[in-house]
Formats: structure tokens, C-alpha cells, sequence
């Protein structure tokens, strides 16, 4: 069973009124011996500071090479170390900062700046709750000083860790409390849970609309782990300090650049974790100007197409010709794609997308009743549907004005019935992205077929894309995880 075990620089920083706890010193920790030997330590780390080649940044570091789980990582520390850093990571906890702080009384704040201490999530301010959590989960450090900061809005100013000597005896019992409900929520499993070999995270959001799998198909997920040795969880955007706990993280929401997902993908990836998809394969999918560019240069077919800016916004009607397919660079299950029939729809729509990005893609419309997806997992073909057109429309899913949406219909088949070429074009586009999971959408042609895009978040629901392999679909999935995870233990890449 795992255990925990709290680092501090000095054993007299450990007061004897302290409550008792497995408490080590820096010196003994970094020493090495039977600790260094352990495999199922959570570390804290309350060592006096954490700067660069520090005794709390070396034992965070040795922890990491060690195989323990540690708080702070030395991500963590890298991050606030600088503000230049840390403050590509505030954007969301500022709005949430400007929410909270504004609707408290005036003589409750200083007229530009206002500080809070958090500790292991937890403030003394409880209307500031939700925002303590957060940039904890954020920054998952023991305790941290905020300095918020009023120009206009309030913002975060200043993060600076802080160590166990700078709790005041008054805020001792509040730290402790804290400390408790963290080691207690967060560490001490189950006793059901000792029997799994992994420990893997799915992410997902239970408010998306169109998500790329539905609860049926994650609790079969969650099935398939159980049989192979995993335990799966099911987590959301709110989990983020506890994701460094598990294995691994299957990312099971529709993903995006500068969105929580990629924020997931690169924390797990850093930690070490498997991680399906990786931050590299959601960037190379999620921007389809990139993966135009990707694909021709590597001459796979596709339907014609043009990286637009305003200044060449007529090179899609001299060179592709009406009607022509507008996207924007990031978009999923069909939004943000749209069709224009003349010059009028081209001028009016690419306008609309131009307030977007400064680029935007336009491709030869290629109608066909249904596109392909091949679904590749770890560079191997492993399932194949056929997505109709929704009724009276061009795209399988159909968007109204209202946030309604319509789906065509689909057709499920095996590898073996699938056309031989339609899957070696998926396997040679996903070659290129990575050794994920990936739905490649393709068109037959009479020239063959051709590639319409390379989604790193494919599809995968119940009675759909599983209706040939039913639940073998989630166990090969869950099996993909256990052969990566077998492979990092045995030290193999």
C-alpha cells in the first residue's frame, strides 16, 4: 500500500506539539538507503525553499528519478520560479480571481492588493474557496502566498511557495486541518484498489454536448479495466492537482490548444505518465492549417486545398473553384466548417472567420454519401466505420442556428472489409502524427482515396464504432495502456 511521508530541511522545523506523522529529514531522505529503495512513497516536500539546486529542489528531484510521487514536482517549482512562466498558466484563475474579489466589501481590501495563503487548497477565507482550490490544482504546492493586484481587474500579481517555517502558530491548526483532509482524499485508497497494477485517469467533461465517448461506453471502459488489472477513474477539468497520483490519463473530452485538455496532456506527459493523446499528436491534429501542410508535405492525397489569408482570399475561387469548403484552423465533430456556393458566401463567411484566426483553410468540396474513419491505435488499424450524411445536408453532423444538431447514420465493419486502400492511407497519415490513437476520415475517389483530416480524440460509443468488436474494442484499448505501462516499468521506451 502506498504510503506517505513528509521531507522537512531541519527536524526541529517538526515542533514536538506537531501532530504525529511519518516525518523524515532532507539530509536522511537524500541520503538514499531502504527510502531510496521504496517504489510506493508519496512525498510532501516542506523543506525551507525550493530553488534551482536547492536541498528542497534536489529532493524533489531525486524523488521524481526515484519513482515517488511528489508535491511540489519540479515542474512546479520551474513554474514559479519565474512570473514569466507561471503567468501563461494564470488566464483562467484571473477571471475567476476578478469574480470573487470585486464582490467583496471595499474595506475588506487594501485599495490595490490583497494577499492570500493557501494551504493544500484551502484558505481562511471562505468565500475564496473555489479560488484557493484552483490555483492549487494549478500550482500543486503545500502552501503559497497570492498577492492579488487591482489595474482595472484584479489579477494575480505574485505566487511564491512558501515553507512549513512560515506558518504562524495561529495558523497551525489551520494548516494541519488542511493537510489531513489532502493526505486523506487524495492517498489512502480502497482496500479494493490494492489488487490493480495501474492506476488510469480518463478525462472527460459530463456537460459536452457531442463527447467523444458516451457513459455507456465509459463505464464499458471502466469494465475492461477491471478484467486487465486497471483501475480506471473517471476525472474532470477540477481534478487537475490529483492527476500526478496515477499512471496514466486517456483524455476522453473533445480537445483543444489553450484549452484544459492540452493543459492535462502536458502535465501527464511531463510527469511521466502514459498519455493518450500527447500534447504532440493535439497539436498536430487540432490545427488543420498544420495538418494541410504536414500531409502535402508528405504527398498524401487530399482534397485540394489552401492555407488563406485576407489578402489571397480569392486564390479559393481561381485555384479551387465554387462551390469551395472554408475552416477554421481548430474545430471538431463538423463545426466550423462551412460551404460557400459563390463569391458573396466566400466573402461573407471568410470575414465571419477571420475575426477568428488570421489563417483559415479552404478545400475542393468532394460530396460523397459517407466518409471513412479508420480508427489507428499504436500505428494499427483497429476499427472502421462508415459516417452517412446527415439528411438533406453535406456534413455527417448538421449544425442549426439554434444549437440543435442532427447525425447521419453509420455502418460499422471489420479491418478485413474494409477497402485495402482507404486503410493503408489511414495507417501512412497517422504514421505521421504518432503512435496514439487516431480517427482518420477519408473520401473514395475515383482516383483513389483521399484524406479529409487526422483526429487525435476519435470517436469511440457504444453500439457505434464497437458494434463489430464489441467489448474487445475497450479491452484493446485499455490492453494499449498496460503494454506502454509494462514497458516503463521494465525500462523500456
Amino acid at each position: 500500500m502506498a504510503e506517505h511521508l513528509l521531507l522537512v530541511e531541519q527536524e526541529a522545523d517538526w515542533k514536538p506539539a506537531f501532530p504525529r506523522l511519518p516525518v523524515v529529514s532532507a539530509r536522511d531522505y537524500l541520503a538514499g538507503g531502504e527510502l531510496a529503495q521504496r517504489k510506493d512513497l508519496r512525498v510532501i516536500n516542506l523543506c525551507r525553499g525550493y530553488r534551482y539546486l536547492s536541498v528542497g529542489y534536489y529532493c524533489s528531484l531525486l524523488a521524481e528519478a526515484r519513482g515517488h510521487k511528489v508535491i511540489p514536482s519540479v515542474r512546479t517549482i520551474q513554474e514559479l520560479s519565474s512570473r514569466e512562466i507561471y503567468s501563461l498558466e494564470t488566464e483562467e484563475l484571473d477571471a475567476l480571481a476578478q469574480r470573487l474579489l470585486r464582490r467583496r466589501k471595499a474595506g475588506a481590501l487594501t485599495p490595490t492588493a490583497y494577499e492570500l495563503t493557501i494551504c493544500f487548497g484551502h484558505c481562511d477565507v471562505p468565500s475564496l474557496e473555489p479560488l484557493a482550490r484552483q490555483i492549487f490544482e494549478t500550482f500543486r504546492c503545500p502552501i503559497l502566498k497570492v498577492e492579488f493586484r487591482l489595474q482595472g481587474t484584479w489579477r494575480i500579481g505574485a505566487i511564491k511557495a512558501l515553507p512549513l517555517t512560515a506558518v504562524l502558530e495561529e495558523g497551525e491548526a489551520s494548516f494541519f486541518s488542511a493537510m489531513e483532509g489532502y493526505l486523506t482524499r487524495r492517498w489512502h485508497r480502497p482496500r479494493a484498489r490494492l489488487a490493480y497494477r495501474y492506476d488510469l485517469a480518463m478525462l472527460y467533461d459530463p456537460a459536452e454536448e457531442l463527447p467523444p465517448s458516451d457513459k455507456k461506453a465509459l463505464a464499458l471502459f471502466v469494465r475492461a479495466g477491471k478484467a486487465l488489472g486497471v483501475n480506471v477513474e473517471l476525472i474532470q477539468r477540477k481534478d487537475y492537482s490529483k492527476l500526478a497520483e496515477y499512471d496514466a490519463l486517456f483524455i476522453r473530452e473533445t480537445t483543444r490548444i489553450g484549452h484544459h485538455t492540452f493543459r492535462f496532456a502536458k502535465k501527464a506527459d511531463s510527469e511521466g505518465m502514459v498519455v493518450i493523446d500527447d500534447p504532440e499528436s493535439i497539436l498536430r491534429c487540432t490545427n488543420k492549417v498544420y495538418l494541410a501542410e504536414l500531409l502535402a508535405a508528405h504527398k498524401v492525397p487530399r482534397p485540394k486545398t489552401l492555407v488563406l489569408r485576407r489578402e489571397n482570399l480569392m486564390d479559393a475561387a481561381t485555384q479551387i473553384g465554387y462551390p469551395v469548403v472554408l475552416k477554421i484552423p481548430e474545430g471538431s465533430f463538423s463545426r466550423g466548417v462551412f460551404k460557400a456556393a459563390d463569391r458573396a458566401e466566400l466573402t461573407r463567411i471568410a470575414g465571419r472567420l477571420f475575426r477568428e484566426s488570421d489563417l483559415i483553410l479552404a478545400q475542393e468540396y468532394l460530396y460523397t454519401p459517407f466518409d471513412w474513419r479508420v480508427g489507428v491505435l499504436g500505428r494499427k488499424p483497429f476499427y472502421c466505420c462508415k459516417y452517412l450524411m446527415s439528411g438533406d445536408h453535406w456534413q455527417i453532423v448538421k449544425h442549426e442556428s439554434d444549437g440543435r444538431h442532427t447525425e447521419g447514420g453509420f455502418e460499422t465493419l471489420s479491418i478485413a472489409e474494409a477497402p485495402p486502400a482507404v486503410v493503408r492511407m489511414a495507417l501512412k497519415a497517422a504514421d505521421l502524427i504518432g503512435d496514439g490513437l487516431y480517427g482518420v476520415d477519408l473520401k473514395e475517389t475515383p482516383d483513389g482515396p483521399v484524406v479529409i483530416e487526422v483526429n487525435d480524440n476519435p470517436s469511440m460509443e457504444a453500439g457505434v464504432e464497437d458494434l463489430v468488436l464489441g467489448e474487445e474494442l475497450y479491452r484493446r484499448l485499455i490492453g494499449e495502456f498496460v503494454e506502454r505501462l509494462d514497458r516503463r516499468r521494465a525500462g523500456k521506451k
